[in-house]
């Protein structure tokens, strides 16, 4: 069965999975409720095994595929990315600092909140699954491997990470993606069944709100510049995105949500080489959204608590900010764990402001996830614009592919 196939009517499934986590989460029992927490413990800990292995398997053939050129299309597509995600930091803090003063003027205090995640329910039982090695390995294995294939004489390697990469494509059509419906229903009815995240978004409404209208402003522009760069209509652009969308609203995992969103940027119009080559990239190296999103709530704690916000102090915080996201796991809640210790040393947040941060980013963690990997098929979208030449062939591509 082809991955298109299984993600044909994806967004339905997601978007009900969704509709009833959250309508069942207000009357399941609790036990019930563990059965599914504990099955998403389990598909929770087979994701993390798998994510280094979805990209060594897809990105290693993929630069490879790319030819000789590909550590120049490497660095372009990192610089881009590094780009997209300074530029919604900072188009964040603007936002935030016109209109914070008259938004959160006079608003209640904020020191009751607890982390989310410490009243989760859990499950009856885990099993640890420990990745052969983290995202950070696998990526710069990738790289290595990927680039180094291009200038080796011979296909024995080409052709054998390309059986690797059917190999994984095989494990998500037949395991993830059916799943993934099942897993986002127990996120979802966990949420529901936990009563500080009502508290969480209630406290901080108005910046859920702003949060979520700066998400639509960032796709927006996003698929503009790919739009106008790649000479094909945003809103579809946007349109075909709506699956992985919806799947990184459920999953709140970049990684996770690598094969869906890969498919739908095929469906752009993307060559499957730039798209496997791009796709598992970004997921890592762009996030936009999180960084967004971690802007404004930080900026909404300084205010609230009346910490002083220097305006160029903030702004290379922004900088740092870019180049760390990068470490950050492309599972729920890694942007703002490697984001605490920026957020210590540069802004001088003490244990209590890097715990309302946590509780307020874990909250609606989806949305800025949902954001990164939506943009990653506009920068999908212009790499492959970038790398074809007149006729639509990439240029730096041997003669012969092994897709």
């Amino acid at each position: 069965m082809r991955l298109r196939s299984l993600s044909k009517n994806l967004l339905l499934r997601v978007l009900v999975a969704i509709v009833m986590g959250v309508v069942f989460g207000l009357f399941f029992p609790e036990w019930l409720a563990r059965v599914f927490i504990t099955f998403n413990g389990l598909f929770s800990q087979f994701l993390g095994f798998l994510i280094p292995l979805i990209i060594v398997g897809l990105v290693t053939p993929a630069i490879a595929d790319l030819g000789r050129g590909a550590g120049k299309w490497l660095a372009v597509t990192a610089a881009i990315a590094y780009g997209s995600t300074i530029f919604a930091g900072l188009l964040a803090f603007l936002v935030a600092k016109a209109s914070y003063p008259w938004l959160l003027g006079g608003h209640r205090s904020v020191n009751g909140l607890e982390n989310p995640e410490d009243h989760a329910l859990s499950g009856f039982f885990d099993i640890t699954m420990p990745p052969v090695f983290d995202v950070m390995t696998a990526l710069i294995l990738a790289f290595c491997i990927g680039v180094g294939i291009t200038f080796v004489k011979g296909n024995y390697l080409h052709h054998g990470f390309g059986e690797l990469r059917t190999i994984v494509m095989r494990i998500v059509e037949k395991i993830i993606i059916p799943l993934l419906p099942v897993y986002i229903f127990g996120m979802f009815l966990s949420l529901t069944m936990n009563g500080q995240i009502v508290l969480v978004i209630s406290t901080f409404l108005r910046v859920v709100i702003l949060a979520f209208i700066m998400t639509v402003v960032i796709l927006i522009i996003q698929y503009c510049v790919a739009g106008l760069v790649a000479k094909r209509n945003p809103l579809v652009m946007l349109k075909n995105m709506l699956p992985a969308y919806a799947t990184a609203l459920g999953t709140s995992s970049s990684a996770a949500t690598i094969p869906v969103t890969l498919e739908c940027t095929k469906r752009n119009g993307v060559d499957e080489r730039v798209a496997g080559f791009a796709i598992p990239l970004c997921a890592t190296i762009h996030l936009s959204g999180s960084t967004m999103k971690i802007v404004l709530f930080s900026l909404a704690i300084m205010t609230i608590s009346g910490m002083p916000i220097n305006t160029w102090q903030y702004i290379g915080f922004i900088l740092l900010l870019g180049v760390t996201m990068v470490a950050a796991p492309g599972v729920p809640g890694g942007a703002i764990m490697a984001a605490v210790g920026i957020l210590q040393s540069t802004l001088g947040f003490d244990e209590t402001a890097v715990g309302l941060m946590i509780a307020t980013y874990v909250a609606i963690d989806s949305f800025g996830t949902a954001c990164n990997v939506t943009g990653d098929g506009a920068i999908a979208a212009v790499m492959d614009r970038m790398l074809k030449d007149k006729s639509g062939r990439l240029r730096d591509a041997p003669a012969e592919s092994t897709v």
